[in-house]
């Protein structure tokens, strides 16, 4: 009987210990510096995301069902005016708060420069690691040549939307003649790059009849180009534009008299649904892992998002990366990041928006479907309308995480 006791309290001690480890980050509180522009052409979508990770930060703090970790999360935000030298500035403050995890997505440039920055930081401070989550920015590099086990990506990358939209256009057989139009930066060359490659192998047919880079953030009149589309004869635009950039390109383009198409990546971010208006119904195409309209929870959310803060919420990958880190606490009983980064590779988790998705462990590129949309009237089945314009991007086409997936080079080396 002692013997029979003694093995019940060493179990019970086992199970005790481990209850234990499993909630020893319970009521932790979890800093995320953020740092992305603020002020700049740019801002607004600066302004919008700051408010997304926050409104989030406090879902996920007072949730035990999105957040079973049951750590706080603490953003703060940091200004980097869309420059890769204030946004290593903005790094060092971070870390002198002791922040371990940061989160970036607003130019490819920035994102860059920041994962090098972390990856010697971490080389040079063991013990005081670093993760990056890459909420945005979608060089394809990032994952492949350049690919680094501190970062990790949960939007879709540009060759990955770039697949979905040319899959999309190959059955579109009134598009003949095309004009890529790009920010000259990496994410624009890459949407170049990728355009011709993809229509070269799907649709040889189209030409492509004309080619733009131009510089990011600073155009204020895209007449010039608009006049060249329309020279050109195109009948279709293929832009990566973000921002000011899409939203000056849209307002020309409708003051110009452009009847063609846009298959675009950013046709929902701040500035570009009151751009459009009414007049491109039809005419506009967006490739994102998400939509304004996706049934259940989502829609809830954005309804509230609008009600506190008279805004759209778009970022989608902000609710992954909160639920993501929660997931991989849980896992690995902890919120040490050498620990979370080990735990995320590979982990396959709830997105909170469209079911199971995984972040891949050979490259840390998150692997979720991805959807074309269409500028159209808000109706009965697609009712939300974005900056109050009675429109919005309706779903025309879902493609499985198996289908916009694309290989990765990458090579990773791990610590």
């Amino acid at each position: 009987m002692q013997l029979e006791r003694l093995t019940r309290l060493v179990v019970g001690a086992g199970m005790a210990l481990n209850a234990g480890l499993a909630f020893a980050q319970k009521g932790e509180t979890v800093k995320i510096a953020w740092i992305d522009p603020l002020s700049g052409l740019m801002a607004p979508v600066g302004q919008n995301q700051i408010k997304s990770f926050q409104f989030f930060a406090d879902k996920f703090n007072n949730d035990a069902r999105l957040n079973p970790a049951g750590v706080k999360f603490e953003i703060i935000a940091l200004d980097n005016k869309l420059s890769p030298t204030e946004s290593l500035n903005a790094l060092k403050a971070a870390l002198d708060q002791g922040v371990r995890y940061i989160t970036q997505g607003n130019g490819s440039s920035v994102a860059g420069a920041l994962i090098d920055a972390v990856a010697k930081h971490n080389e040079r401070n063991p013990g005081k690691e670093v993760v990056y989550l890459n909420h945005s920015a979608v060089d394809p590099d990032f994952t492949n040549s350049k690919c680094n086990y501190w970062h990790f990506r949960f939007d879709a990358d540009t060759s990955m939307k770039m697949e979905a939209l040319t899959t999309f256009m190959k059955d579109q057989a009134d598009i003949k003649k095309v004009y890529l139009l790009n920010q000259n930066y990496s994410h624009g060359q890459q949407v170049e790059r990728f355009a011709r490659e993809n229509l070269a192998k799907k649709r040889p047919d189209i030409q492509i009849v004309g080619t733009d880079l131009h510089p990011l953030a600073q155009v204020r009149d895209f007449a010039p180009y608009v006049a060249k589309i329309k020279a050109a004869g195109a009948d279709t635009v293929i832009t990566g534009n973000w921002g000011s950039d899409l939203a000056l390109l849209m307002k020309a383009a409708n003051e110009g008299g452009y009847g063609g198409k846009f298959f675009t990546y950013y046709a929902g971010v701040s500035g570009t649904p009151t751009a459009l208006g009414k007049s491109f119904e039809g005419r506009i195409f967006q490739a994102a892992y998400n939509h304004y309209n996706l049934p259940g929870q989502m829609g809830q959310w954005q309804n509230e998002f609008k009600a506190k803060f008279n805004d759209d919420f778009y970022t989608g990958s902000v609710i992954r990366i909160f639920a993501a880190l929660t997931t991989a606490m849980v896992k690995a009983k902890s919120t040490d990041p050498v620990k979370v980064a080990a735990a995320l590779e590979g982990l396959r988790f709830d997105g909170q928006m469209n079911g199971e998705v995984e972040m891949r462990k050979a490259d840390h590129q998150l692997q979720q479907p991805l959807y074309i949309t269409v500028w159209q009237k808000a109706d009965a089945r697609f009712p939300y309308s974005p900056e109050n314009t009675g429109m919005t991007l309706a779903p025309v086409k879902e493609y499985p995480a198996y289908v916009s997936s694309t290989p990765t080079s990458c090579q990773m080396k791990r610590p």
